[in-house]
C-alpha cells in the first residue's frame, strides 16, 4: 500500500475546502476568486513536493545499488585475502573527522573501535547489519553509555559518532577516569572491571579499600537506611561516581576514589575559597632567591577534604551490586539496600566533588593555624606568614609552598600540621603547582619549567610537529612607513565555525593560558587575541590556531629564570594604536623584580600584561595614558604584597616610550579637550602626585613591553625569545652539574595518546 506523502494530504485539504465553500459564496465575489487563487497555489506547492519526492526516491534507489555493489566488491576482496580478516584486531586508531567537506577540516583526532567482523557476518542481508540487530554491546559502547546517563552531562559527541562508535580523542582525554585494557583496547569502568576475569579481584580490593577508608578510617560516610534521610533534606540525594585510575610510579598503582555529584548538591551557603594566584606565588619565588640565606620546601597535606567535619550533612546513592561481598557482609548492607537496590551514605565530613568542601576546610585550617601563630593575608588571599618566625608560604588548595630561613621554623610549622593531619613533604622543593623549579641557590637563581606540558598538548589535540619549524605564533601586519593616516584593522569576513569547531578553540585556548602565564608569555599576545574572538570564531580563528599549534611545538619547554635582585618592582608599558578589530587598541606590560636605578636590569617576568583595551582610543597619545593607567593598577596590589612580604617598595618605577603621555601624567603638558581620558590622567596624576609611581621616558626599542603590544615577525620573535626565556643548555648544565634530573610531575604515555 502507498504511503500517504505530504502533496497527498495537501491536495485532500484543498479538497475539503472546497467543498465546504462551495454553493456558500455568491458568484463573482472576493472571497471566492480568493479561493480559487488559493486552489492553484496549494497544486502548485503539491506538485513540487510531488518531484522532489520524486527525485529524492531515485536517490535513494541509486545508493541501495551503490552500496550493495560496494558490499560484494569487499566480499570478494576478504575471500581473496582471508590473511587480512585474521589480523584485524579490536584496538583504537586516530582519525580525522570530515562530515562536511564545505566545512573548515578541523583535525581533531577521533578514536574509533570497529566490530570484529567474519566473513558470515558480511553475507547476511543487509537487514541483519542494522544497529537494531546488534543486540551485545562491547564494553566501551557501555563506557559511553553511561557517560551519557550522568545526570547534568552532556555528551561531547553526536548521535552518529556513538552509533558508529568514533569518539573524539579529547572526550577519552576528559574522562580518562577509565581504565584501558591492553588486550582488547577498550575501556572499562568500574562496573566492567569487577565483571571482567581478569580485573575483578584487583579492582574489588581496591573500591573495599576506598570504602573502608572513608567509613572507618576518616569516618566520613555512614551507611544509613533511606527512612532515616531528614525529610527536607530527601530533595539533595546526590549520585556517587566511582572513579579507577591506574598511576604508574604511584606506590599504590591501582586507585579507586569515590566522588559525589556535585552539580545536584544545594548548599546554601558561600563556596568561594580563598586561594594564591600565580602572581603571588612568583613574587614569593623572587622573594626567596633575594633573601640570603632562604629557602624553599613544599608540603602536601592527604586527604585534606576528608579530614574536616561538616554540620551540615549530604547523601548520596550507589547501586547495591557495585559493592565487593566482603564488604556487604563487613558493612551489613543488605538490610540497609531500598526497594530500588539503591544503598545511601550520609557524609559528615568534607568529600571529593562537594562544593562547600573547600571552604569548610579552609576555615578549620585558619583556626589551626591561627592558635600557633600563623595568619592570612587580609589583602592578598593565599599569602601566610608567621608573627615573629621567618617563615611564609602560600596555599593552594592543600599544596603549601614555603619560604623559610632556618629548618627549625618549618619543623615548627610540620609540627602544627601533624597535629591535625597526615602530611608529605618536599625539602628540595623541585614541584608546585604543576612547575617544576630547578633551585640554583650558590648563584641566587631559580629556573621554571614545565616538561612534557607542550607534547601532551598537542597529543591531546592531535597536532603533529610541523615539517618546517614555526617561529612567530600570530601572522604579523607587515608595516607602512611613511604613512601620513593609520586605519583600523579590517575585520574578519570569513565563514563562521561549526559548534565543535568552537569548542576546540576554546579548549586550545584554556590549556595553553595556564602555561602562557606560568612559563611562556610569548603566547600571550596570540591567545589573547583568538580568545577575543572565541564567542564568534571564524575560518580565519581557525587558521590562527593551527598556526599558533605550529609554534607551540616548534617551541616546546619553555624556561624562565629569576635572579636575585633588590626587590623593587619595575614595570614597562606600551600601547600598539588601532592593532585590532572594530578600531581597538592593545596594552602591553612586562612586570620584573629588579633596583631602583635610572635603567633597572631586566630580570625574568612576573607578570606580562597583553590585554585590549575596550574603549575606542582616539589618538596614539590615549592609547599609551589607556596602557599607562592599567599597567599601573596592576602594579598596586603587587607593591602591598611586597611590603608584607619585607621588601619596602620605592616609587615604582614605570617607563614608557611615548612623551606626550609622560607629559600628561607628570602635569607638564595641560591638555584642553581629553575628555574621555579624564578618568585615566587624573587618577595617574594622583599616584604620581603620591609618589606611588615614577613615570620615565626611555626610547621604544629599549620597551620591553612593545613585544606584548602586536604581532611581529618570526624575525623578531628569534631576536626577542632569548630575551625573555632562558636557552635550554643552561639548565641542562645545571642539572648535570647536580647529577640529578628532576622527575616530571605527571607520568604520561605519549605513545598511547598518539596511538
Amino acid at each position: 500500500m502507498p504511503a500517504i506523502t505530504t502533496a497527498d494530504a495537501l491536495i485532500k485539504a484543498a479538497d475539503n475546502l472546497v467543498e465546504v465553500v462551495t454553493g456558500q459564496l455568491p458568484k463573482n465575489n472576493v472571497t471566492a476568486d480568493a479561493v480559487e487563487q488559493l486552489m492553484e497555489i496549494f497544486k502548485t506547492e503539491a506538485k513540487a513536493a510531488t518531484c522532489d519526492n520524486h527525485t529524492q526516491r531515485v536517490l535513494r534507489e541509486n545508493a541501495q545499488v551503490q552500496r550493495v555493489a560496494k558490499e560484494q566488491a569487499s566480499t570478494t576482496q576478504q575471500q581473496a585475502s582471508p590473511q587480512v580478516a585474521n589480523t584485524t584486531s579490536t584496538q583504537f586508531e586516530v582519525e580525522v573527522s570530515r562530515h562536511n567537506s564545505t566545512q573548515l577540516p578541523i583535525e581533531v583526532p577521533i578514536i574509533s573501535q570497529d566490530d570484529d567482523s567474519s566473513p558470515a557476518d558480511n553475507n547476511s542481508a543487509p537487514a541483519h547489519n542494522t544497529r537494531h540487530q546488534h543486540h551485545i554491546r562491547t564494553l566501551t559502547q557501555d563506557y559511553m553509555l553511561h557517560m551519557m546517563e550522568i545526570p547534568g552531562y552532556t555528551a561531547p559527541f553526536t548521535p552518529a559518532q556513538a552509533a558508529a562508535r568514533r569518539y573524539p580523542l579529547q572526550f577519552l582525554c576528559d574522562f580518562a577516569y577509565a581504565v584501558l585494557d591492553d588486550d582488547t583496547g577498550d575501556l572499562l569502568e568500574y562496573r566492567h572491571l569487577i565483571k571482567h576475569p581478569k580485573y575483578k579481584d584487583t579492582w574489588s580490593q581496591s573500591f573495599g579499600k576506598e570504602i573502608r577508608h572513608l567509613a572507618t578510617t576518616t569516618e566520613t560516610i555512614f551507611f544509613i537506611n533511606k527512612q532515616d534521610i531528614p525529610e527536607n533534606r530527601k530533595g539533595d540525594i546526590t549520585y556517587g561516581r566511582i572513579v579507577c585510575t591506574y598511576r604508574e610510579g604511584k606506590k599504590d598503582k591501582y586507585r579507586t576514589r569515590i566522588t559525589m555529584g556535585g552539580n545536584l548538591i544545594n548548599y546554601p551557603g558561600d563556596c568561594g575559597t580563598p586561594t594564591a594566584d600565580l602572581l603571588t606565588v612568583k613574587l614569593l619565588f623572587n622573594s626567596i632567591i633575594s633573601t640570603p640565606n632562604a629557602k624553599f620546601m613544599s608540603i602536601d597535606i592527604k586527604d585534606f577534604y576528608l579530614k574536616t567535619p561538616m554540620t551540615r550533612y549530604e547523601y548520596f546513592r550507589m547501586k547495591l551490586e557495585l559493592f565487593p561481598e566482603d564488604i556487604i557482609k563487613e558493612y551489613d548492607l543488605k538490610n540497609k539496600v531500598d526497594e530500588k537496590g539503591n544503598v545511601h551514605c550520609e557524609v559528615r565530613r568534607g568529600m571529593y566533588g562537594l562544593p562547600q568542601a573547600g571552604i569548610i576546610t579552609q576555615k578549620l585550617l585558619k583556626k589551626r593555624l591561627l592558635s600557633a601563630g600563623y595568619t592570612q593575608s587580609k589583602i592578598t588571599p593565599g599569602y601566610w606568614k608567621h608573627k615573629w618566625r621567618p617563615i611564609s608560604f602560600t596555599l593552594v588548595v592543600d599544596n603549601f609552598g614555603v619560604k623559610y630561613i632556618g629548618t627549625e621554623h618549618v619543623q615548627h610549622l610540620l609540627q602544627v600540621l601533624r597535629k591535625h593531619y597526615e602530611i608529605e613533604e618536599d625539602w628540595e622543593g623541585s614541584h608546585y603547582l604543576g612547575i617544576t623549579l630547578d633551585w640554583d641557590y650558590p648563584n641566587r637563581e631559580v629556573h621554571l619549567s614545565m616538561p612534557g606540558y607542550v607534547k601532551k598538548a598537542l597529543a591531546r589535540f592531535g597536532h603533529k610537529i610541523p615539517s618546517k619549524p614555526q617561529h612567530q605564533p600570530h601572522k604579523h601586519t607587515i608595516p607602512s612607513y611613511g604613512a601620513t593616516v593609520q586605519y583600523a584593522k579590517a575585520e574578519d569576513q570569513s565563514r563562521l565555525l561549526s559548534k565543535d569547531e568552537k569548542k576546540y578553540i576554546q579548549q586550545v585556548i584554556g590549556t595553553f593560558l595556564y602555561y602562557g602565564r606560568a612559563v611562556d608569555s610569548t603566547m600571550l599576545t596570540t591567545l589573547s587575541t583568538i580568545a577575543s574572538t572565541q564567542s564568534e570564531p571564524t575560518e580565519e580563528t581557525m587558521s590562527n590556531t593551527k598556526l599558533f599549534l605550529d609554534y607551540a611545538a616548534t617551541h616546546q619547554d619553555a624556561i624562565i629564570t629569576y635572579h636575585a635582585s633588590d626587590m623593587v618592582l619595575v614595570v614597562h608599558s606600551d600601547a600598539s594604536y588601532l592593532s585590532e578589530p572594530k578600531a581597538r587598541s592593545r596594552a602591553g606590560g612586562h612586570f620584573f623584580m629588579s633596583s631602583d636605578t635610572k635603567d633597572p636590569q631586566n630580570n625574568g617576568a612576573v607578570l606580562n600584561i597583553a590585554q585590549l583595551i575596550k574603549a575606542v582610543m582616539s589618538s596614539a597619545a590615549e592609547a599609551e595614558l589607556g596602557a599607562l593607567y592599567i599597567n599601573a593598577r596592576e602594579a598596586v596590589p603587587q607593591c602591598q604584597l611586597l611590603e608584607e612580604m619585607g621588601h619596602s617598595q620605592p616609587p615604582t618605577p614605570i617607563q614608557t616610550d611615548n612623551s606626550t603621555a609622560l607629559g600628561v601624567v607628570t602635569s607638564n603638558i595641560q591638555p584642553r579637550r581629553t575628555k574621555a581620558m579624564d578618568m585615566r590622567f587624573h587618577w595617574l596624576r594622583c599616584r604620581e602626585a603620591q609618589n606611588q609611581f615614577r613615570f620615565f621616558w626611555r626610547p621604544g626599542k629599549t620597551n620591553l613591553a612593545d613585544y606584548w603590544t602586536k604581532h611581529h615577525c618570526a624575525a623578531h620573535h628569534i631576536e626577542q625569545r632569548p630575551r625573555i626565556l632562558t636557552p635550554q643548555h643552561i639548565l641542562t648544565a645545571l642539572r648535570t652539574s647536580k647529577r640529578c634530573t628532576p622527575t616530571p610531575l605527571l607520568n604520561y604515555n605519549y605513545a598511547a595518546t598518539a596511538a
